[in-house]
């Protein structure tokens, strides 16, 4: 399935995918500007079921990297930078271990590599939120103008089946065929679990720990995202060159 995507810049493909119930105009914002002004093709998509990409929302994470690969197919990219959070977060890793020979890199945050000891406690949590949020005409208002011929109800309600987190395929890291970086959020204590877990379950992969950021560290700080991001792509650049020499 070709995703809805949105594109800024020029320059070797950057490919940001937004979280649970947003779009690619909705998040990343402040990202998509300062890669686009540093020689950098921005691409945005709308993961199915959000914003203009429709399409069924049964077995979700199944399609989420084939979405992807045919969508850069669509677009005659062979190869990319790919970060994603929360939701575009496991779909940009499961992605990356599908199609390693079209990633540059990974970057991943918001996500979990085992099932948390308060998981059911935490989905109990965000269910009650999302319910909330439905009742709040102004948001559905904002929703609905969103997400278009899309049930976003119904797609966020999803979220909380039971089988519906890929642990199985998030904690599998121990071969990952590509560069990978980690970012979390110092504020919430699951978060900095996660960059432990990951960096035990793999020594390669980098992990960034943000001061003052919780859950969607993109967002909370967007400066230092940006630049811890720009830093580890720069990184595996400087690499290359060095090997080349």
């Amino acid at each position: 399935m070709i995703l809805h995507t949105s594109i800024s810049g020029e320059g070797f493909p950057l490919v940001l995918i937004h979280s649970g119930g947003m779009t690619g105009l909705t998040e990343y914002e402040e990202q998509s500007d300062y890669f686009s002004e540093r020689n950098f093709k921005v691409i945005r998509p709308d993961l199915r079921g959000h914003g203009q990409s429709e399409g069924p929302i049964d077995h979700y994470f199944s399609h989420c990297a084939d979405d992807i690969h045919d969508t850069l197919k669509a677009l005659r990219i062979e190869k990319c930078h790919i970060a994603g959070v929360s939701l575009g977060g496991i779909a940009a890793l499961l992605f990356a271990k599908k199609y390693p020979e079209q990633v540059s890199s990974l970057t991943f945050s918001g996500i979990f590599p085992i099932e948390p000891d308060n998981w059911k406690e935490l989905s109990k949590q965000e269910a009650e939120h999302h319910e909330q949020l439905f009742e709040n005409e102004e948001v559905v208002s904002i929703l609905d103008g969103m997400h278009g011929n899309n049930d976003w109800k119904a797609l966020l309600r999803s979220f909380q089946g039971d089988d519906f987190y890929p642990f199985a395929e998030t904690g599998d890291v121990s071969h990952l065929p590509v560069p990978a970086l980690c970012m979390v959020g110092e504020a919430e204590k699951n978060e900095i679990s996660v960059a432990v877990t990951y960096k035990q379950l793999n020594s390669d992969i980098h992990v960034s720990i943000i001061p003052f950021a919780g859950h969607l560290v993109h967002r909370d700080q967007p400066e230092l995202y940006s630049r811890t991001l720009h830093t580890f792509i720069e990184s595996l650049d400087n690499n290359s060159s060095i090997v080349k020499g």
